[in-house]
């Protein structure tokens, strides 16, 4: 009964004193929007980052010359003399990995023209070379028509599988399987068209054209290196097709024992886990100056439960006469206190989750919910903040920062002489 009061008289005072009460809670609330609203716009980025990553199919890593992203100096330095994966070595690998479920080979062109009759594409359209595996290792479905068969991939044949938005562009009218199209200006007839996957941050995996590997490189030049998707049979597996992979690689690229390898893995995970480690600094960040607004937001609490107090001194004599304890007026006002910190927060989070998730919609990208509890939008060393968990820990430190900033008040007002402040005008 006395903290349902003690939380009654709170919210009264709230009412009482309209714009005193809203300069202070928008100072909690923007602690804590701060850190919720970056929170939240990186979960959503990561949440696009695996989407778009899917595009490697179930337990599939890849084998390529360079690391993904960017990389330093020194590694460049030490990069710089490494060989192709030629398209003779990817053969032997895939001829002996007969571990695994899936081995594709790839090879890519960007910013290529696609024309059929007058229409014609922006030159932004990808040009894969893949063998037969290579499809399902990027989890690439055929819609109509069908994919290359190995004797077209051994006779680099001049056929074509293209994807929804090269669809769309060439023939909003009809079917286009059959019919030819010129790709960067060579010819190719249309066998099969792609499921249409969406894409990663806003973007689209449907603006490319596959063709036959062996075709790709006689177009294209075979002086390039190769990809190596690999699908292992289940996740139980994967772990031993990843390392035996590396031990079949090495040998045919004749790497000395010892020596690190020259050639490099990534996956899904590797992918997340990079951009977990570029933004990881931008977190701590919006972590810190949450912690400098939640501060201010503290003193403000104790400089307006301090004038409550005076302005309270004849009540808090009038309930000490009545027999209220020190006990009951220190829970009183630290009650108060916590009120105060814990609406701030609540509406911290509800913007802050609001507008972390405006970033879903510019993207087409997957919201995260306050409730969320599956993703991770903040990852340390020793543990992992879901978007529930940060929401909880948030309110916590709401609560830590009321009972803080709000004890000196809560004691000044507790420790009053009851005559004297009776006696106070």
């Amino acid at each position: 009964m006395q903290l349902q009061e003690s939380v009654g008289m709170a919210l009264n005072a709230i009412r009482v004193n309209k714009l005193r009460s809203v300069l202070t809670l928008l100072g909690i609330g923007v602690g804590v929007f701060s850190i919720i609203g970056v929170m939240t716009a990186m979960g959503v980025l990561q949440n696009a980052i695996e989407n778009g990553v899917s595009d490697l199919g179930a337990n599939t890593f890849q084998i390529q010359k360079f690391p993904i992203g960017n990389f330093n100096d020194n590694s460049r330095w030490r990069l710089r003399n490494r060989k192709n994966i030629t398209y003779e070595q990817a053969d032997m690998f895939y001829d002996r990995m007969k571990l695994a479920k899936f081995v594709g080979l790839e090879v890519w062109e960007f910013g290529k023209v696609v024309e059929y009759k007058k229409i014609k594409t922006n030159p932004s359209v990808q040009v894969a070379g893949e063998s037969i595996d290579g499809l399902a290792t990027n989890n690439w479905n055929v819609e109509d028509g069908r994919s290359f068969t190995n004797q077209e991939v051994q006779s680099a044949a001049n056929v074509i599988v293209i994807g929804s938005d090269v669809v769309k562009k060439l023939f909003p009218i009809g079917n286009p399987i059959g019919e030819l199209i010129r790709v960067d200006g060579r010819q190719y007839k249309v066998i099969g068209t792609l499921v249409n996957k969406g894409g990663m941050l806003g973007g689209t995996q449907g603006n490319l054209v596959v063709m036959p590997i062996t075709t790709h490189m006689n177009t294209y030049g075979k002086e390039r290196s190769v990809n190596i998707m690999v699908t292992a049979r289940d996740q139980k597996t994967y772990n031993d097709v990843l390392e035996f992979s590396r031990g079949v690689l090495r040998v045919i690229r004749q790497v000395p024992p010892g020596e690190p390898d020259d050639f490099e893995f990534f996956s899904n995970e590797t992918i997340i886990a990079q951009f977990n480690d570029t933004t990881f600094m931008i977190k701590i960040g919006a972590v810190g100056i949450a912690c400098i607004a939640l501060l201010a937001a503290g003193i403000g609490i104790m400089n307006i439960m301090l004038v409550s107090v005076t302005e309270r001194t004849k009540e808090i004599g009038i309930r000490k006469a009545l027999g209220a304890t020190k006990y009951n007026v220190l829970s009183q006002f630290l009650t108060e206190s916590v009120v105060f910190s814990q609406i701030g927060g609540v509406i911290g989070i509800i913007t802050g989750s609001i507008m972390g998730n405006i970033v879903s919609l510019l993207l087409d990208a997957p919201p995260v919910y306050p409730w969320n509890n599956s993703v991770a939008i903040l990852q340390t060393p020793f543990l992992d903040f879901t978007a529930l968990q940060m929401n909880i820990t948030a309110l916590i430190f709401c609560s830590f920062i009321g009972i803080v900033f709000g004890v000196y008040p809560a004691w000044k007002a507790a420790n009053l002489d009851p005559i004297e402040a009776l006696r106070f005008e």
